[in-house]
């Protein structure tokens, strides 16, 4: 598949699936195709809201699946990834999203509220996302340190190196570097692959890449939890798909820049 393809298969989605990735870092290639698809579609994004649920107060839970997040380096990158979410959640990334309230849905702060590794069984080169959500919910109903889904319980599964995943016939490191979606309404959660390619890290160091990332998916799961019922516009996607791999650092953080409505761009 070449870069335009890539390009192309991700815009084609805002007309069918919802668009609820982190799309692949191809540079310039990425940039003119988003520019000829802005040509065709309304000038400015507008979010609109689809009576759908919000995540109004996130409690996110961490998963790191395989047992390379057991050995150094990566062992580091779980306590960084954890710190990550201790401070974001509270932060003014948060904050941005209060505009996209309604009413008795008031969306606030946040908090992370644990965190586990699953080492066995050690898992394939690929796992599709079937697999992230069989894993998701044996861990729900056997696992005692796994808490139960509420309204407001976001999962974090991130995948150990070396290991791609496979979601709406596309594939990580080839076509997108993460999701968010939901089981049955009930459960939301986000996959997030290593950032093992260059597309997946766009220039940036692979601690800076998870972080951008996981702040992407993190908005568009508290602002569309089910991809295309929350705020979503069909032409550009989710909020952070409007601003794909434009970041900025809140603290030490690299987050991705996200769309506002009241600002009619990213911020």
């Amino acid at each position: 598949m070449s870069e335009t393809d890539v390009v192309s298969k991700m815009f084609v989605a805002a007309h069918g699936d919802p668009i609820r990735i982190v799309p692949l870092n191809v540079g310039d290639t990425i940039l003119q195709a988003t520019e000829a698809f802005a040509a065709a579609a309304p000038a400015l994004p507008r979010l609109t809201y689809r009576n759908g649920p919000l995540i109004t107060n996130v409690e996110v839970f961490t998963i790191f699946w395989g047992p390379g997040w057991q050995q150094a380096p990566n062992s580091a990158l779980v306590t960084q990834i954890n710190q990550f979410f201790e401070f974001i959640l509270t932060s003014a990334l948060i904050d941005q999203m209060h505009e996209y309230s309604v009413p008795g849905r008031k969306v606030a702060h946040g908090k992370r509220i644990g965190s586990i590794m699953i080492a066995t069984p050690k898992l394939h080169a690929s796992v599709t996302d079937a697999a992230v959500q069989h894993m998701l919910q044996h861990e729900i109903t056997t696992n005692a340190a796994v808490p139960k889904p509420t309204p407001n319980t976001l999962y974090f599964v991130y995948l150990e190196p070396g290991v791609k995943v496979v979601q709406g016939g596309a594939a990580s490191c080839q076509a997108f570097c993460g999701y968010h979606s939901d089981i049955s309404g009930q459960i939301f959660y986000a996959a997030m692959p290593f950032p093992g390619c260059a597309g997946c890290r766009g220039g940036l160091p692979v601690f800076d890449a998870i972080t951008s990332t996981s702040s992407h998916e993190l908005c568009e799961a508290i602002t569309d939890p089910i991809p295309g019922q929350g705020w979503y516009d069909d032409a550009h996607g989710e909020i952070g798909d409007i601003c794909a791999w434009k970041t900025k650092k809140i603290g030490q953080y690299v987050v991705q820049l996200e769309w506002s409505n009241h600002a009619g761009k990213c911020i």
